[in-house]
């Protein structure tokens, strides 16, 4: 009986790291070419998975299918944070590197437009008219 019980574990654990795999490998960017991975699953993604220590196991089985060398991270809100922290070529870090610093400046610039907008849609005060008691138009 012993024997059947851990046949079938085991078909779970393969299916749970399938799982995984499939959605770490989804997240990966073509041209950074496997490097940079990484996997968030939250509270509720957790609790759909399983347990947090099978999740971590199968992660880490699933990161070695990848070539990843995978860190986790669980967070006090149960939150599961999936790393592939592997050193990328040299190339990929620079194109990650301008990627990132082509957002943060498309995030400035917004920010800048945005911020313009407000300024010169705000209501102008105009000026108090004086007081046309005692005046003769």
């Amino acid at each position: 009986m012993s024997s059947r019980k851990d046949e079938l574990a085991q078909r779970r654990f393969v299916k749970l790291v399938d799982r995984i795999k499939a959605m770490m490998a989804a997240g990966l960017k073509p041209e950074y070419r496997g490097f940079y991975g990484q996997l968030i699953l939250d509270q509720e993604a957790v609790a759909e998975l399983g347990e947090l220590a099978d999740i971590r196991r199968a992660a880490r089985a699933a990161g070695r299918q990848l070539g990843w060398h995978v860190r986790t991270h669980a967070a006090h809100n149960e939150t599961l944070f999936i790393i592939d922290d592997r050193d990328p070529p040299r190339e990929i870090q620079e194109l990650a590197g301008r990627r990132a610093a082509d957002a943060v400046s498309a995030v400035i610039s917004s920010a800048m437009a945005e911020a313009r907008m407000l300024r010169t849609s705000a209501p102008i005060a105009l000026p108090n008219r004086p007081d046309s008691a005692g005046v003769d138009l």
